[in-house]
């Protein structure tokens, strides 16, 4: 029989999501509500005049080239840094399942990237990459290639995917371990009897049954990416070589607190919200179907 629970009092359910329901009215709602009402306005850089200009900051946005290579970067960065981080967080999730000697201290290792914050990060994996004293850069010039992020923008746009991939692969690492420890080894074992070899148990068998797990981490993944990797941006990169690595977010923050454009950055942040939304709506409308629970 299906188990119902019952409140006896009649404000208590209201009375338990008040908090979250302040939480999110306050840190969510509120500030969306504020930023659509800024994009319609062009204010000074100090708050003292403000005029109400309707759309004009949203056409403006749309006629800047600059906005379009931005969403160009985005999409190829978001790309990779989801693709990239799950691809590679799930194979250490197989290989730390195994039963070895040690696989705990590996387990340990593998989370310590997490605690790491994505300022902290970004200022790390440039001083390895930095092309006068980095000791990566220095091995990688000792085998012909030449890595300069500072002046080439495809090695920057490289460094900063390098970076958000090693920060977030913790996460995944943890939640991909928790779903493959979840798995009947019976059914495993089974398939193993029934002649499967490794590589066919996992795409018939494991991997089929992490797909709500890989789905939850796909959606994570492209707002970390989205939003999560701006200290990572600012702190390696600041955007450059010229803006071939200014992400939507990093481009939002440019506009409105070093160009003092409040009503254009405005603007670009409810676009910003309304590209995540899409996406969201998207993987959930197309990409879920394949979900098997």
């Amino acid at each position: 029989m299906e188990k119902r629970v019952t409140f006896n009092e009649r404000w208590l359910p209201y009375l338990l999501v008040a908090p979250q329901m302040i939480i999110t009215l306050v840190f969510f709602f509120w500030p969306s509500g504020q930023a659509v009402w800024q994009s319609v306005r062009i204010e000074d850089a100090f708050g003292g005049n403000s005029k109400f200009v309707w759309f004009e900051n949203f056409i403006a946005l749309f006629n800047d080239p600059a906005y379009f290579d931005s969403v160009r970067i985005t999409l190829v960065f978001s790309a990779l840094v989801a693709a990239v981080g799950l691809a590679l967080s799930l194979l250490l999730a197989v290989m730390a399942d195994r039963i070895i000697r040690g696989s705990s201290f590996y387990k340990t290792v593998l989370v310590w990237p997490y605690a790491v914050a994505p300022a902290v990060a970004g200022v790390l994996w440039g001083f390895l990459f930095n092309p006068a004293v980095g000791v990566v850069s220095w091995s990688l010039k000792g085998i012909g290639i030449d890595f300069n992020y500072v002046t080439n923008a495809n090695q920057a746009l490289a460094l900063i995917i390098i970076a958000a991939v090693w920060n977030q692969v913790s996460y995944n690492f943890l939640f991909f371990l928790a779903g493959l420890q979840s798995i009947p080894k019976s059914l495993i074992e089974a398939a193993a009897i029934d002649g499967a070899r490794p590589w066919r148990r996992f795409w018939t068998i494991i991997f089929p049954l992490l797909s709500p797990t890989t789905f939850f981490l796909l959606v994570i993944n492209i707002i970390y990416a989205f939003f999560g990797t701006f200290g990572i941006i600012d702190a390696a990169t600041e955007g450059g070589p010229g803006k071939e690595t200014a992400v939507l977010v990093y481009k939002l923050y440019f506009d409105g607190f070093k160009a003092l454009d409040l009503g254009g950055s405005a603007a670009q942040s409810v676009v910003l919200m309304a590209i995540v939304i899409g996406l969201t709506v998207i993987q959930f409308r197309f990409i879920e179907s394949k979900v098997n629970y």
